[in-house]
């Protein structure tokens, strides 16, 4: 049952536009999306039968990531921009585990995500959905639902973790990363993935040339532009790399697909 059938009462959007966080669900075989939005997916499948893997690349990194920040390094707060729909294992799941108080907040421009955020998270005091547009990040600092929850004089994980892409270049995306850091204080994390342009990889181009047809919104970006995101910042071992690689749980199969470079991430810490 998709949301063609059922959309969330109380929520506004409009069907026949595809938005990245739906796009991405359908790439993680979920059930909260349109057909407008299957149909980008299909035409990026077309040209990059790969994407599915790369969508769970991307989560698993996030699981590591986050169980490694809350973890390992004792960040109990969380902002998670550009989230998406809730799926499995969600940035909550994984930080509470670590840490029962641990503090999240999810951030999206689509309005479906919060309505569904909502609904899963009715329960829990430590948890916020905010609809936002990250392009405007004073806003979202600003937000009385993360200033409730997320105290910006203390150390924080900021979650960029595959939305960076959807902003275009003339959105400044480095200006947009900047905003966050210079919230940030001294001890914080930013986690970020990216889409990677492969000089091997013709259809990584093909891609980019799809999304931004169809979705409006999608570069894939060269290696030296995804570690200016970092700048100012210590980037954790081993930096930046293609997803799998970054402090895998077991063995890594297979790292010279395109399935495991097309996406890569990193951490880093701000001194």
């Amino acid at each position: 049952m998709t949301t063609d059938q059922h959309p969330p009462s109380g929520s506004t959007f409009d069907s026949g536009v595809p938005t990245a966080a739906r796009v991405y669900d359908v790439m993680l075989d979920g059930k909260d999306n349109y057909s407008i939005d299957r149909q980008v997916a299909q035409a990026s499948l077309e040209v990059m039968p790969e994407l599915k893997e790369i969508a769970r690349h991307n989560r698993e990194i996030l699981h590591r990531a986050v169980r490694h920040i809350a973890g390992e390094q004792g960040i109990d707060q969380f902002l998670d921009l550009g989230s998406g729909l809730p799926t499995a294992r969600n940035t909550h799941e994984v930080a509470q585990e670590a840490d029962p108080a641990a503090r999240v907040v999810y951030v999206d421009i689509d309005p479906l995500v919060s309505a569904h955020g909502h609904a899963l998270l009715a329960e829990n005091a430590y948890t916020r959905v905010v609809t936002a547009d990250i392009r405007e990040p004073r806003t979202v600092i600003d937000h009385p639902e993360v200033r409730e929850l997320i105290d910006f004089d203390r150390p924080v994980c900021v979650m960029l973790c595959g939305i960076l892409h959807h902003i275009l270049d003339e959105e400044d995306p480095d200006g947009i990363v900047a905003a966050f850091r210079d919230a940030a204080v001294s001890g914080s994390y930013f986690f970020i993935t990216n889409f990677t342009r492969l000089g091997d990889a013709p259809e990584s181009v093909e891609l980019e040339r799809v999304l931004l047809s169809q979705l409006g919104t999608g570069r894939v970006r060269t290696p030296d532009e995804l570690l200016g995101y970092f700048a100012g910042m210590e980037l954790l071992a081993p930096g930046l790399v293609p997803l799998p690689l970054w402090r895998p749980d077991g063995i890594v199969k297979d790292s010279t697909s395109v399935a495991a470079r097309f996406m890569t991430g990193g951490v880093a810490r701000k001194n």
